[in-house]
């Protein structure tokens, strides 16, 4: 579902799965739980093909973990299909939204 690493003292998520829905949203959640209590958190998003309502719930989730550490979360990589979703119910308004990992980690 994930596999995660450190650069730069910055936590890098990567979703492996296409799919963040009702399916597997409850184990992303529970898999990043800890992980989203550093100060420094990305998730990419390239292999996401797809996203419902429960996968952006457990992103927001990512979110509000970050945000209970005193912690930033951004999101790199998102598909087009993905990022219309986000814009359609204005997630990308919540979410620091980049392009790619390298413009992500010169972010912070």
């Amino acid at each position: 579902m994930i596999s995660t690493q450190t650069e730069n003292d910055i936590r890098i998520i990567t979703v492996t799965a296409d799919v963040l829905d009702a399916s597997n949203s409850k184990e992303f959640k529970e898999q990043t739980a800890e992980i989203v209590k550093h100060p420094k958190v990305l998730i990419d998003m390239s292999a996401l093909k797809f996203i419902d309502s429960s996968g952006l719930g457990a992103i927001l989730s990512c979110l509000r973990g970050c945000n209970e550490s005193s912690g930033e979360l951004k999101l790199f990589a998102i598909s087009k299909t993905v990022r219309t979703l986000f814009e359609l119910v204005r997630m990308h308004k919540v979410f620091d939204i980049c392009n790619t990992k390298e413009e992500a980690i010169a972010s912070f």
